[in-house]
Protein backbone atom coordinates (compact mmCIF):
# COMPACT_ATOMS: atom_id res chain seq x y z
CA UNK A 1 0.00 0.00 0.00
CA UNK A 2 3.03 2.25 0.32
CA UNK A 3 2.89 3.02 -3.36
CA UNK A 4 -0.59 4.53 -3.14
CA UNK A 5 -0.32 8.19 -2.28
CA UNK A 6 -2.98 10.72 -1.50
CA UNK A 7 -2.95 12.58 -4.76
CA UNK A 8 -3.05 9.55 -7.01
CA UNK A 9 0.38 9.58 -8.54
CA UNK A 10 1.51 7.50 -11.53
CA UNK A 11 4.72 5.82 -12.56
CA UNK A 12 4.92 7.25 -16.06
CA UNK A 13 7.41 10.05 -16.81
CA UNK A 14 6.01 13.58 -16.82
CA UNK A 15 6.82 16.69 -18.71
CA UNK A 16 5.19 20.11 -18.41
CA UNK A 17 2.17 20.71 -20.58
CA UNK A 18 0.52 23.92 -21.59
CA UNK A 19 -3.05 24.19 -20.34
CA UNK A 20 -5.18 25.75 -23.06
CA UNK A 21 -8.80 26.09 -21.94
CA UNK A 22 -9.98 28.21 -24.85
CA UNK A 23 -12.35 26.43 -27.22
CA UNK A 24 -13.44 27.08 -30.81
CA UNK A 25 -16.89 28.53 -31.37
CA UNK A 26 -19.66 26.02 -31.90
CA UNK A 27 -19.84 26.09 -35.68
CA UNK A 28 -19.85 23.64 -38.54
CA UNK A 29 -16.30 22.34 -39.06
CA UNK A 30 -17.03 19.93 -41.86
CA UNK A 31 -14.61 21.84 -44.08
CA UNK A 32 -11.86 22.10 -41.47
CA UNK A 33 -8.66 20.27 -42.22
CA UNK A 34 -7.47 17.84 -39.57
CA UNK A 35 -4.46 19.48 -37.89
CA UNK A 36 -1.07 17.96 -38.51
CA UNK A 37 0.96 16.44 -35.72
CA UNK A 38 2.40 18.95 -33.30
CA UNK A 39 6.13 18.13 -32.97
CA UNK A 40 5.96 19.07 -29.31
CA UNK A 41 3.64 16.12 -28.63
CA UNK A 42 6.52 13.75 -29.27
CA UNK A 43 9.49 15.98 -28.53
CA UNK A 44 8.05 16.80 -25.10
CA UNK A 45 7.79 13.11 -24.27
CA UNK A 46 4.00 12.80 -24.17
CA UNK A 47 3.65 9.55 -26.05
CA UNK A 48 0.10 8.98 -24.79
CA UNK A 49 -1.28 12.26 -26.11
CA UNK A 50 0.57 11.86 -29.41
CA UNK A 51 -0.92 8.37 -29.81
CA UNK A 52 -4.43 9.58 -29.00
CA UNK A 53 -4.21 12.30 -31.66
CA UNK A 54 -2.87 9.80 -34.18
CA UNK A 55 -5.74 7.42 -33.43
CA UNK A 56 -8.23 10.27 -33.72
CA UNK A 57 -6.95 11.19 -37.18
CA UNK A 58 -7.23 7.59 -38.32
CA UNK A 59 -10.82 7.40 -37.09
CA UNK A 60 -11.70 10.60 -38.94
CA UNK A 61 -10.16 9.23 -42.14
CA UNK A 62 -12.29 6.08 -41.81
CA UNK A 63 -15.46 7.90 -40.69
CA UNK A 64 -15.54 11.53 -41.95
CA UNK A 65 -18.85 12.06 -40.15
CA UNK A 66 -16.84 12.12 -36.91
CA UNK A 67 -14.67 15.06 -37.97
CA UNK A 68 -16.48 17.79 -36.02
CA UNK A 69 -16.77 15.60 -32.93
CA UNK A 70 -13.11 14.60 -32.91
CA UNK A 71 -11.98 18.13 -33.73
CA UNK A 72 -13.79 19.64 -30.74
CA UNK A 73 -12.84 16.95 -28.23
CA UNK A 74 -9.33 15.93 -29.34
CA UNK A 75 -7.71 17.51 -32.37
CA UNK A 76 -8.23 21.16 -31.44
CA UNK A 77 -6.35 20.73 -28.15
CA UNK A 78 -2.63 20.96 -27.51
CA UNK A 79 -2.49 18.64 -24.50
CA UNK A 80 -4.33 15.80 -22.82
CA UNK A 81 -5.08 18.10 -19.90
CA UNK A 82 -6.74 20.69 -22.11
CA UNK A 83 -8.85 18.08 -23.90
CA UNK A 84 -9.79 16.33 -20.65
CA UNK A 85 -10.86 19.59 -18.99
CA UNK A 86 -13.15 20.40 -21.90
CA UNK A 87 -14.54 16.87 -22.18
CA UNK A 88 -15.34 16.51 -18.47
CA UNK A 89 -16.88 19.99 -18.34
CA UNK A 90 -19.27 19.17 -21.18
CA UNK A 91 -20.25 15.88 -19.55
CA UNK A 92 -20.82 17.31 -16.06
CA UNK A 93 -22.24 20.78 -16.70
CA UNK A 94 -25.85 21.65 -15.87
CA UNK A 95 -27.65 24.02 -18.26
CA UNK A 96 -28.48 27.40 -16.67
CA UNK A 97 -27.03 26.32 -13.33
CA UNK A 98 -23.43 25.22 -13.80
CA UNK A 99 -22.01 26.40 -17.14
CA UNK A 100 -19.49 24.40 -19.09
CA UNK A 101 -17.00 27.28 -19.10
CA UNK A 102 -16.86 27.47 -15.30
CA UNK A 103 -16.31 23.74 -14.91
CA UNK A 104 -13.71 23.71 -17.66
CA UNK A 105 -11.78 26.47 -15.91
CA UNK A 106 -11.94 24.54 -12.63
CA UNK A 107 -10.65 21.33 -14.20
CA UNK A 108 -7.92 23.10 -16.16
CA UNK A 109 -6.69 25.00 -13.12
CA UNK A 110 -6.49 21.80 -11.08
CA UNK A 111 -4.64 19.95 -13.83
CA UNK A 112 -2.11 22.79 -13.98
CA UNK A 113 -1.77 22.94 -10.20
CA UNK A 114 -1.52 19.19 -9.61
CA UNK A 115 0.46 17.50 -12.42
CA UNK A 116 0.03 14.14 -10.68
CA UNK A 117 -3.53 14.08 -11.99
CA UNK A 118 -2.32 14.16 -15.59
CA UNK A 119 0.25 11.47 -14.90
CA UNK A 120 -2.41 9.25 -13.35
CA UNK A 121 -4.75 9.82 -16.30
CA UNK A 122 -2.06 8.64 -18.71
CA UNK A 123 -1.46 5.54 -16.59
CA UNK A 124 -5.21 4.85 -16.58
CA UNK A 125 -5.34 5.12 -20.38
CA UNK A 126 -2.47 2.66 -20.72
CA UNK A 127 -4.20 0.32 -18.27
CA UNK A 128 -7.36 0.26 -20.39
CA UNK A 129 -5.38 -0.37 -23.56
CA UNK A 130 -3.33 -3.17 -22.01
CA UNK A 131 -5.99 -4.95 -19.91
CA UNK A 132 -9.32 -4.45 -21.66
CA UNK A 133 -9.60 -6.53 -24.84
CA UNK A 134 -12.49 -4.30 -25.95
CA UNK A 135 -10.26 -1.21 -25.91
CA UNK A 136 -8.76 -1.10 -29.39
CA UNK A 137 -7.57 2.50 -29.10
CA UNK A 138 -6.79 4.85 -26.22
CA UNK A 139 -8.80 7.59 -27.93
CA UNK A 140 -11.91 5.43 -27.49
CA UNK A 141 -11.19 5.11 -23.77
CA UNK A 142 -10.70 8.87 -23.53
CA UNK A 143 -13.93 9.66 -25.34
CA UNK A 144 -16.32 6.92 -24.27
CA UNK A 145 -15.21 4.96 -21.18
CA UNK A 146 -17.18 6.31 -18.25
CA UNK A 147 -14.95 4.49 -15.78
CA UNK A 148 -11.96 6.46 -17.04
CA UNK A 149 -13.87 9.75 -17.02
CA UNK A 150 -15.28 9.13 -13.54
CA UNK A 151 -11.77 8.49 -12.22
CA UNK A 152 -10.44 11.76 -13.60
CA UNK A 153 -13.36 13.73 -12.16
CA UNK A 154 -12.73 12.03 -8.83
CA UNK A 155 -9.07 13.00 -8.85
CA UNK A 156 -10.07 16.66 -9.07
CA UNK A 157 -12.78 16.22 -6.42
CA UNK A 158 -10.26 14.52 -4.14
CA UNK A 159 -7.85 17.43 -4.46
CA UNK A 160 -10.64 19.89 -3.67
CA UNK A 161 -11.58 17.77 -0.64
CA UNK A 162 -7.97 17.75 0.57
CA UNK A 163 -7.88 21.55 0.29
CA UNK A 164 -10.99 21.89 2.44
CA UNK A 165 -13.25 22.82 -0.49
CA UNK A 166 -15.87 20.26 0.50
CA UNK A 167 -18.83 21.91 -1.25
CA UNK A 168 -17.11 21.92 -4.65
CA UNK A 169 -15.83 18.37 -4.11
CA UNK A 170 -19.28 17.04 -3.25
CA UNK A 171 -20.77 18.82 -6.26
CA UNK A 172 -18.35 16.99 -8.56
CA UNK A 173 -19.09 13.70 -6.80
CA UNK A 174 -22.82 14.18 -7.27
CA UNK A 175 -22.59 15.13 -10.93
CA UNK A 176 -20.16 12.28 -11.63
CA UNK A 177 -22.54 9.79 -10.02
CA UNK A 178 -25.45 11.13 -12.08
CA UNK A 179 -23.54 11.23 -15.36
CA UNK A 180 -21.47 8.03 -15.12
CA UNK A 181 -23.25 5.85 -12.51
CA UNK A 182 -20.00 5.73 -10.51
CA UNK A 183 -20.13 7.05 -6.94
CA UNK A 184 -16.71 7.70 -5.39
CA UNK A 185 -16.53 9.80 -2.24
CA UNK A 186 -14.04 12.64 -2.74
CA UNK A 187 -12.18 11.57 0.39
CA UNK A 188 -11.24 8.17 -1.10
CA UNK A 189 -7.61 7.78 -2.19
CA UNK A 190 -7.06 6.09 -5.55
CA UNK A 191 -3.73 5.27 -7.19
CA UNK A 192 -2.72 5.30 -10.84
CA UNK A 193 -3.06 2.75 -13.63
CA UNK A 194 -6.56 1.91 -12.39
CA UNK A 195 -9.13 0.26 -14.66
CA UNK A 196 -12.84 0.57 -13.87
CA UNK A 197 -14.09 -1.91 -16.46
CA UNK A 198 -17.69 -1.07 -17.47
CA UNK A 199 -17.85 0.80 -14.14
CA UNK A 200 -21.65 0.94 -13.73
CA UNK A 201 -22.63 0.70 -10.08
CA UNK A 202 -19.15 1.13 -8.55
CA UNK A 203 -19.36 2.67 -5.07
CA UNK A 204 -16.27 3.70 -3.07
CA UNK A 205 -16.50 5.01 0.48
CA UNK A 206 -14.82 8.00 2.08
CA UNK A 207 -11.86 6.29 3.80
CA UNK A 208 -11.23 3.65 1.14
CA UNK A 209 -7.77 3.37 -0.39
CA UNK A 210 -7.12 1.81 -3.80
CA UNK A 211 -3.52 1.16 -4.85
CA UNK A 212 -1.82 1.35 -8.22
CA UNK A 213 -2.56 -0.99 -11.16
CA UNK A 214 -5.87 -2.19 -9.71
CA UNK A 215 -8.68 -3.54 -11.92
CA UNK A 216 -12.27 -3.23 -10.71
CA UNK A 217 -15.32 -4.54 -12.56
CA UNK A 218 -18.88 -3.20 -12.48
CA UNK A 219 -21.19 -3.39 -9.47
CA UNK A 220 -18.38 -3.32 -6.89
CA UNK A 221 -18.81 -1.73 -3.45
CA UNK A 222 -15.93 -0.70 -1.21
CA UNK A 223 -18.14 0.18 1.73
CA UNK A 224 -18.60 0.25 5.45
CA UNK A 225 -20.48 -2.13 7.72
CA UNK A 226 -22.72 0.21 9.67
CA UNK A 227 -22.90 3.67 11.23
CA UNK A 228 -19.41 3.76 12.67
CA UNK A 229 -17.27 6.78 11.83
CA UNK A 230 -13.55 7.13 11.29
CA UNK A 231 -11.43 4.79 9.18
CA UNK A 232 -14.10 2.33 8.10
CA UNK A 233 -13.58 1.36 4.46
CA UNK A 234 -11.44 -1.21 2.60
CA UNK A 235 -7.78 -0.86 1.68
CA UNK A 236 -7.05 -2.39 -1.73
CA UNK A 237 -3.38 -3.15 -2.44
CA UNK A 238 -1.47 -2.65 -5.67
CA UNK A 239 -2.32 -4.98 -8.55
CA UNK A 240 -5.57 -6.38 -7.13
CA UNK A 241 -8.39 -7.69 -9.35
CA UNK A 242 -11.92 -7.17 -7.99
CA UNK A 243 -14.57 -9.15 -9.86
CA UNK A 244 -18.03 -7.95 -10.87
CA UNK A 245 -20.63 -7.58 -8.14
CA UNK A 246 -18.13 -7.92 -5.31
CA UNK A 247 -18.84 -6.31 -1.95
CA UNK A 248 -15.81 -5.55 0.23
CA UNK A 249 -17.02 -4.15 3.53
CA UNK A 250 -15.28 -2.62 6.50
CA UNK A 251 -11.73 -1.55 7.23
CA UNK A 252 -10.22 -4.73 5.78
CA UNK A 253 -7.08 -5.06 3.67
CA UNK A 254 -6.86 -6.88 0.37
CA UNK A 255 -3.18 -7.64 -0.16
CA UNK A 256 -1.05 -6.84 -3.19
CA UNK A 257 -1.83 -8.82 -6.34
CA UNK A 258 -4.83 -10.65 -4.84
CA UNK A 259 -7.95 -11.74 -6.72
CA UNK A 260 -11.53 -11.36 -5.53
CA UNK A 261 -13.97 -13.54 -7.46
CA UNK A 262 -17.18 -12.14 -8.93
CA UNK A 263 -20.02 -11.81 -6.44
CA UNK A 264 -17.85 -12.34 -3.37
CA UNK A 265 -18.66 -10.68 -0.05
CA UNK A 266 -15.37 -9.91 1.69
CA UNK A 267 -15.50 -9.16 5.41
CA UNK A 268 -11.97 -10.19 6.43
CA UNK A 269 -8.45 -9.48 5.23
CA UNK A 270 -7.23 -11.23 2.08
CA UNK A 271 -3.48 -12.05 2.00
CA UNK A 272 -1.31 -10.93 -0.93
CA UNK A 273 -1.35 -13.08 -4.11
CA UNK A 274 -4.30 -15.20 -2.95
CA UNK A 275 -7.85 -15.64 -4.27
CA UNK A 276 -11.05 -15.12 -2.29
CA UNK A 277 -14.46 -16.27 -3.55
CA UNK A 278 -17.97 -16.83 -2.21
CA UNK A 279 -20.33 -15.35 0.37
CA UNK A 280 -18.85 -14.99 2.87
CA UNK A 281 -15.55 -15.00 1.00
CA UNK A 282 -13.11 -17.85 1.61
CA UNK A 283 -9.57 -18.38 0.36
CA UNK A 284 -9.08 -20.79 -2.52
CA UNK A 285 -7.00 -23.68 -1.18
CA UNK A 286 -8.02 -22.98 2.41
CA UNK A 287 -6.88 -20.61 5.10
CA UNK A 288 -3.84 -22.67 6.08
CA UNK A 289 -2.49 -23.33 2.56
CA UNK A 290 -4.08 -20.86 0.16
CA UNK A 291 -3.21 -21.14 -3.52
CA UNK A 292 -0.64 -18.46 -4.38
CA UNK A 293 -0.87 -16.50 -7.62
CA UNK A 294 2.29 -16.28 -9.67
CA UNK A 295 1.34 -12.95 -11.24
CA UNK A 296 -0.52 -9.88 -10.12
CA UNK A 297 -4.22 -10.52 -10.76
CA UNK A 298 -4.91 -6.88 -11.61
CA UNK A 299 -2.80 -7.13 -14.75
CA UNK A 300 -3.72 -10.67 -15.87
CA UNK A 301 -7.50 -10.04 -15.62
CA UNK A 302 -7.88 -13.81 -15.09
CA UNK A 303 -11.30 -14.35 -13.51
CA UNK A 304 -11.74 -18.12 -13.78
CA UNK A 305 -8.56 -20.04 -12.93
CA UNK A 306 -9.58 -20.39 -9.25
CA UNK A 307 -12.38 -22.80 -10.24
CA UNK A 308 -9.84 -25.59 -10.76
CA UNK A 309 -9.12 -25.69 -7.02
CA UNK A 310 -11.04 -26.91 -4.00
CA UNK A 311 -12.05 -24.13 -1.64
Amino acid sequence: MATCVENSRAKAPFCKYVIDISQPDVIDRSDCAVPADDPSDVAGGDDVWAKIKEEARLDVEEEPVLQNYYFDLVLSHNSLESALAAHLAKKLSVPNLMPTSSLQELFASMFAKVPEIGRAARADLRAARDRDPACAKMVHCFLYYKGFLALQAHRVAHRLWAEGRAAAALLLQSRTSEAFAVDIHPGARIGAGVLLDHATGVVVGETAVVGDDVSILHGVTLGGTGKESGDRHPKIGDGVLVGAGTQILGNVEVGEGAKIGAGAVVLRAVPPRTTAVGNPARLVGGKEKPVRLERSAGSTMDHTSWSDYVI
